[in-house]
């Protein structure tokens, strides 16, 4: 019985925390953009030397974000940064970024 309410509970405030989100209008692409943001700066428009990725087509955000996990491009951090994606999210990020202006 402890354990069955432990459950419900969690349960209630997992669904509660995502629908605040979705409401909100934070999308899974947004949450993963998110890590980028450090680097990349807000919505990908960087003040800096380190590229800004905003508005960058889909397919070439994809493919430098696969090429970096698999070390087939060059990087410091981008590498270790890229191995924690799936495709799918890579997929998720790159679409996020091409459609900022």
């Amino acid at each position: 019985m402890k354990y069955l309410l432990i459950f419900t509970v969690f349960s209630f405030c997992s669904v509660v925390h995502v629908s605040d989100a979705l409401a909100a209008g934070i999308t899974r692409a947004v949450m993963l953009s998110n890590s980028c943001a450090a680097c990349h700066g807000t919505d990908g428009k960087s003040p800096g030397a380190i590229p800004a990725i905003h508005g960058k087509s889909s397919q070439f955000i994809s493919q430098s974000l696969r090429e970096f996990r698999e070390g087939k491009r060059p990087a410091t951090v981008m590498g270790r940064h890229a191995s924690g994606y799936t495709d799918e999210e890579i997929q998720l990020i790159a679409d996020y970024f091409s459609g900022q202006r």
